[in-house]
């Protein structure tokens, strides 16, 4: 499991079948919002293994898999 610290760059490695946003109430967005090589600031750590990213498209709930460290 990756470790990633708040306000760090990251960027996309691979895309999610689908994307969760990281609202109040999380809805579920088709992954061609995002593409591979994008990079976005980890906004915080969520349960369930998943990271708060915002990226230019919006703010998405990530599982570390498909983040790396810029």
């Amino acid at each position: 499991m990756k470790e990633f610290s708040i306000g760090e760059k990251v960027r996309i490695v691979s895309l999610p079948p689908y994307l969760k946003t990281a609202e109040t109430m999380p809805m579920l967005r088709p992954a061609d919002l995002l593409q591979v090589g994008d990079e976005g600031t980890v906004l915080d750590r969520r349960p369930g293994g998943y990271w708060g990213v915002r990226f230019p498209t919006g703010a998405f709930l990530m599982d570390d898999q498909y983040l790396e460290s810029v």
